[in-house]
């Protein structure tokens, strides 16, 4: 129990960086399923979104500031997915994220939903640095420079 004077208020989730990879983890609950209880499709879009901001955060990149600054934000360019095996109610998932190309207004990353080291889904992204009018912007030289530290280059066949 905990007293009135010091309440203890749980930290909400974050990723963790190993080397240049970011993980971070999620649990399926009954809301991300459908009928067969199966997770729907879209939710694994979430859940990498979910850990690309937390990437973003970990690396010092204020977006909330760039967006009321009217400096511009970073928008899914291009995505492909591949749905491998299906997770399931109460699943442990955690979600592998690395940067595998930097160019001046954009950043690739591939991402991939792990459960018990089995890759589930996998999705190579290009998110472009956009200016308000939707048009492609170069990233701050800060944010690059914050990918540059985990910027790795290795084909995804070679990602353990």
């Amino acid at each position: 129990m905990t007293s009135s004077t010091n309440p203890v208020a749980p930290n909400p989730p974050g990723g963790v960086f190993d080397g240049t990879l970011h993980l971070y983890a999620v649990r399926v609950y009954y809301e991300d399923t459908d009928l067969s209880g199966i997770v729907y499709h879209a939710n694994y879009l979430r859940w990498f979104e979910r850990a690309r901001s937390d990437v973003l955060r970990m690396l010092g990149i204020d977006q909330r500031a760039a967006i009321e600054a009217g400096e511009g934000a970073y928008a899914l360019a291009d995505v492909q997915l591949k749905y491998l095996r299906p997770a399931m109610l109460d699943d442990d998932i955690v979600i592998h994220t690395r940067c595998s190309e930097l160019r001046a207004a954009s950043v690739r990353m591939a991402q991939e939903a792990k459960r018990d080291g089995e890759t589930i889904c996998t999705a190579e992204m290009r998110v472009g640095f956009v200016a308000p009018n939707g048009r492609p912007r170069r990233q701050p030289e800060a944010w690059r420079d914050a990918f540059k530290k985990i910027l790795d280059d290795r084909s995804p066949g070679e990602h353990a």
